[in-house]
């Protein structure tokens, strides 16, 4: 696990649920990573924004991640609304995910998701500066789709 710089986003991860908290941190962990290989791990900070965990670099759009209680049974990953991100996961990713409205891909509890492509809905998020005007802000449709 990556260490918290910042005690009052741990205290948020603390008061999750137990059987959540470990997909939380997963998720933490998994930006980490993916800023680490995309390049811009420097300029990654972490804190919070509207209480829930926030990730904001420099050459990307913040994204930020939570469960709350009044809906026990799902996570989201939350994206910068005034951005192409989710409707362009959506298109990319319909047969892999969940979303809701322009903001946010929602996981169940109960299943695993696909990292590898979570992994790439954050990257592009980090870099969304640089990959905005991309088609598909450089992203492949789902296999077996054109």
């Amino acid at each position: 696990m990556i260490p918290f710089t910042d005690r009052s986003v741990e205290c948020v991860f603390e008061q999750y649920p137990i059987e959540v908290r470990s997909k939380m941190f997963a998720l933490r962990d998994l930006v980490f990573t993916t800023a680490e290989r995309a390049g811009v791990s420097p300029s990654l900070v972490e804190s919070l924004k509207w209480g829930e965990p926030a990730y904001q670099c420099r050459e990307g759009s913040t994204l930020r991640m939570h469960w709350k209680e009044n809906d026990p049974d799902s996570y989201r990953l939350f994206f910068h609304c005034g951005t192409s991100l989710v409707s362009t996961f959506r298109e990319v990713y319909k047969c892999n995910f969940t979303f809701e409205g322009n903001r946010a891909i929602r996981f169940s509890t109960c299943e695993e998701p696909d990292l590898s492509l979570v992994g790439r809905c954050i990257e592009v998020s980090l870099l969304y500066h640089r990959v905005k005007k991309l088609p598909l802000l450089g992203l492949s449709a789902c296999p077996g789709e054109s």
